[in-house]
């Protein structure tokens, strides 16, 4: 009985795997989701044939479709939770207006991390070190460039701000 599942759940694997590959290659971000998203799909279909359930290639699909809405559905919710972190956090902060969050994007994105790592997460220059693989002399030389870049930027856009009135 074991064997003839297997048999049977290959046959379908080996009919519907390619497809299945590309039907999640055509709606999604990368290979490599589809190749994950590919490998959900059979193992639920192997679950499926260890209940006793016959596996054809439309009900492999069905199976992909299902997996692609909840792939999309929990990619929708990893995004949303993510702009609410960044909302609380400059609102935390005091952005309300977002000069200094469009200054901060501004800067280079390892010296904007520096930044962000010493002020805002409390990290010394060796933890910093450790985190980023470079050395504590990287780091402390990243976050006096940063400092100074941020400071000279906040300048021009508060110029800019009092020409403007």
């Amino acid at each position: 009985m074991e064997l003839a599942r297997q048999k049977l759940f290959l046959a379908a694997h080996a009919a519907s795997h390619d497809k299945v590959y590309r039907y999640f290659r055509r709606r999604t971000e990368s290979a490599s989701t589809a190749e994950d998203l590919t490998a959900e799909v059979f193992r639920i279909a192997w679950e499926k044939c260890l209940q006793g359930q016959e596996l054809s290639v439309l009900m492999v699909f069905g199976i992909a479709r299902n997996v692609l809405r909840n792939h999309h559905r929990a990619t929708a919710r990893s995004l949303n939770l993510v702009q609410q972190l960044e909302l609380q956090r400059t609102q935390q902060l005091g952005f309300d207006d977002g000069t200094v969050a469009d200054v901060l994007d501004r800067l280079k994105p390892e010296e904007r991390e520096v930044l962000l790592l010493t002020y805002w997460d409390g990290f010394t220059s060796a933890e910093i070190s450790a985190l980023l693989n470079v050395t504590a002399t990287a780091v402390r030389m990243r976050l006096h460039r940063a400092r100074k870049q941020l400071s000279e930027l906040l300048r021009m856009d508060q110029a800019t701000e009092d020409v403007q009135r």
